[in-house]
């Protein structure tokens, strides 16, 4: 158990109130870290938090109202981890956007810039805020969350794809930068989880049938199945790890 101890350990999230994000937080609590979740709506914050204390059986996890895709909510976002918990030793980047659903040769150019500023820049500006405090441990993991869909183009989802590959690029750059101060940097790339965020694509029997026999494992992604890749990503356990992109997919993409 001593490999995946979190005791002692801060770590913030963000697009944690509910799917993926929760499971993480929830993950990261049982195994004795202290847990700021972000999100856009408090209420949804306050429920998710008070689910995660009484489940622990402590006051363990917080949460913090946060728009990512404005600098000056994620300054505050992190303000208020360093006032609710103190330095932050896990960062998890989960939240993200995907406004649109089309062409990318037809995207607006409002949409393309929140989807890029969300899932791209956002990430940059919570990693250019933490890592002060990592590097002043000399130690510190942050986990961003990519997609399948970085790795192959896509007519009607294209620009989200193009999106979740550049956080992939970032996630290389800051490994490479901060792999000297001890701070380790990784990519998460989910297939098919059945959240809210991607309902549309799962939220059909048909379709629903036809994407479960395409996978290997026989069934779509479940929040809880990244549960302990954050545990592994947020200990010790995976300290020689960094610059990675983890694809966890039942096996849909293993030949990409």
């Amino acid at each position: 158990m001593s490999m995946f101890d979190l005791s002692g350990k801060v770590a913030l999230l963000t697009g944690a109130s509910k799917g993926m994000g929760l499971a993480m937080a929830s993950a990261l609590a049982e195994h004795g870290a202290t847990v700021v979740i972000s999100a856009r709506k408090q209420d949804q914050l306050d429920a998710a938090a008070a689910g995660i204390n009484k489940a622990v059986g402590a006051e363990r996890a917080h949460g913090v109202a946060c728009n990512v895709g404005y600098k000056d909510q994620l300054q505050a976002l992190v303000d208020k981890t360093h006032a609710l918990a103190g330095p932050i030793d896990i960062v998890v980047g989960n939240a993200g956007v995907n406004p649109y659903y089309g062409p990318t040769s037809e995207i607006p150019d409002d949409a393309y810039e929140k989807t890029m500023a969300a899932n791209v820049q956002s990430n940059l500006w919570l990693a250019q805020m933490v890592a002060p405090d990592m590097v002043a441990k000399g130690s510190g993991s942050m986990m961003f969350t990519s997609s399948i869909g970085a790795f192959k183009p896509s007519v009607m989802l294209g620009t989200y794809g193009m999106s979740k590959l550049a956080l992939i690029g970032l996630v290389r750059n800051l490994a490479a930068e901060f792999g000297p101060k001890g701070i380790r940097f990784n990519a998460i790339c989910p297939g098919l989880v059945k959240t809210d965020f991607a309902r549309e694509l799962w939220d059909n029997p048909e379709v629903a049938k036809r994407i479960e026999n395409e996978i290997p494992l026989r069934r779509l992604g479940e929040p809880d199945d990244f549960a302990g890749l954050a545990v592994y990503l947020g200990s010790d356990a995976s300290r020689y790890m960094t610059g990675q992109a983890l694809t966890v997919c039942g096996g849909s993409n293993m030949w990409t």
